[in-house]
């Protein structure tokens, strides 16, 4: 069957393209039969985003040029979903001689998902490097990287033009009814006094989310590295083991694993679930809008000191475009001090949304002004004044990112009930040692073999790679069990002495 599914999903996917992309309502800015110039958008941005961009760059191509220009935007999904489209678009024109797949811009989602785009030769470079060269690098408020994240490749074919942070979210009142602190570090998500109390998404489904589980683990080894001795080499192995680890524990406190981020802090600020891991968009958004009676936040977001970086959140022109022209403007006027306020204004005031904030941080450094701060909305600060970043190490997991997906897909998602059922007993125990030490045998995952990524899990032949996963989830799975059993005795043992 893998094979069969891997097979018809191109084709499937392939025919979508021709509808035209058409799998969800998709949001208009302005009108199709009146407008002189279309721009065809993909994007995973909420629909206040694409509304807020779209109808700032009409204003700004009528005022530039005198022409009105319609945009159609195309949201099949989140990056997963997107992803799949993209690939069987250009699949398909490969077979029929096209160049392009009938779209113009991909705005929105992870450095990684567009590095990958980038590296199967999907995007064209960006015209506004040669326009403004004092926008980027050393001396531009675009900087090269930051906190260790890329805002902009080598080859110049994507940018970020905002920020994006990694951080926790939790409900005061739920915090309160359990009687513990709230969390603030990644570890606290893995305090057994939350069992059943978390929420997490599935990270085979998101490019940011997948980073953000790389970010618990690279904090693990950083950490481990910074207290060891001489080199460090052991202690990125045993920081390794660690956040694997405390990736066991975050999963089994979670009631479920998602496939829409966005559902992380709703269920959270519902009291479904009292924390989870979720971005400063949602995080911050929720804040500020979802408040009690008495006009206390439902739900408080934060980052972990030390624990999260602030990485790019990008746009790029595909090859083959079929209005490139109007695409490499678009991309200039989101990186415009113009297009920058957007992201962090409240609504209504000058250089701001006209309707909703969007929470988001630019990625200008110079539009941090005292005057922009003081119309921006409460949730956002300066990051390039915080010193509580993480600052990511591509070397130590940047070629395991694909492999600590899939590693938490077969760990922690497909064994999820066996995962829980034995954590449950295991707090039922005690926390026995020996229960403990079956449940975090990781040992088939050793940093030597998987850290710099596993060729199996990995493979781009399907049968190898689920043959990979299929084994490794039966390891996890037989585990838990036997973590389980021995939990069990420890409890009949105490009350039946």
């Amino acid at each position: 069957m893998p094979a069969v599914r891997h097979f018809l999903v191109p084709s499937m996917l392939a025919g979508i393209i021709a509808l035209p992309l058409a799998l969800r309502e998709e949001t208009r800015t302005g009108s199709p039969s009146a407008a002189d110039d279309t721009l065809v958008i993909l994007s995973p941005h909420t629909e206040s985003i694409q509304r807020e961009f779209g109808e700032a760059f009409a204003t700004h191509w009528k005022a530039a040029t005198g022409r009105t220009v319609y945009i159609d935007w195309r949201t099949p999904g989140g990056m997963s979903e997107i992803r799949m489209v993209i690939d069987a678009g250009y699949q398909a024109a490969a077979e029929t001689g096209r160049d392009g797949i009938g779209a113009d811009v991909l705005f929105g989602g992870g450095e990684p998902d567009f590095a990958e785009q980038a590296r199967k030769g999907r995007l064209v470079p960006l015209r506004v490097f040669d326009r403004h060269p004092e926008w980027f690098g050393p001396e531009g408020p675009v900087r090269v990287t930051f906190s260790g994240e890329r805002f902009f490749p080598p080859d110049k074919v994507w940018v970020g033009t905002c920020l994006a942070q990694f951080g926790i979210c939790h409900n005061p009142d739920g915090i309160g009814r359990l009687g513990i602190p709230a969390p603030v570090t990644w570890d606290d998500l893995g305090d057994p006094r939350l069992f059943g109390h978390i929420a997490l998404s599935d990270p085979t489904k998101s490019g940011s989310v997948a980073r953000s589980f790389e970010l618990v683990v690279q904090s693990k080894m950083q950490q481990s590295i910074r207290s060891s001795e001489p080199s460090g080499a052991a202690g990125a192995a045993t920081g390794w083991d660690e956040g694997l680890r405390l990736l066991q524990r975050m999963a089994a406190n979670s009631r479920y694993f998602t496939d829409s981020a966005s559902r992380i802090p709703q269920e959270v600020a519902q009291g479904n679930a009292v924390a989870g891991m979720c971005i400063d968009l949602y995080g911050r958004s929720f804040q500020t809008d979802l408040r009690k009676r008495d006009g206390g936040p439902r739900l408080i977001w934060h980052a972990p000191p030390g624990g999260s970086t602030v990485s790019a959140d990008p746009v790029g022109v595909f090859r083959g475009a079929p209005n490139a022209d109007l695409a490499q403007a678009f991309v200039e006027f989101c990186l415009s001090p113009a297009g920058q306020t957007l992201w962090f204004g409240k609504p209504g005031t000058q250089g701001g949304p006209r309707n909703r904030a969007l929470h988001r941080m630019p990625i200008r450094s110079d539009v941090f002004t005292p005057e922009n701060l003081a119309k921006a909305t409460d949730s956002v600060t300066d990051p390039y004044r915080s010193a509580e970043l993480l600052a990511y190490d591509r070397e130590l997991t940047g070629r395991a990112f694909g492999t600590l997906r899939k590693i938490v897909r077969v760990m922690c998602i497909d064994t999820h009930e066996e995962m829980k059922s034995a954590w449950a007993a295991i707090i039922r125990a005690g926390m026995p040692a020996d229960a403990l030490a079956v449940f975090h045998d990781i040992t088939a995952l050793p940093y030597a073999e998987v850290g710099h990524g596993d060729p199996l899990l990995d493979s781009p032949d399907p049968l190898v790679a689920e043959k990979r996963a299929s084994d490794l989830a039966n390891r996890f799975r037989e585990n838990y069990r036997r973590a389980e059993a021995l939990a069990r005795q420890h409890i009949e043992h105490r009350e039946h002495p």
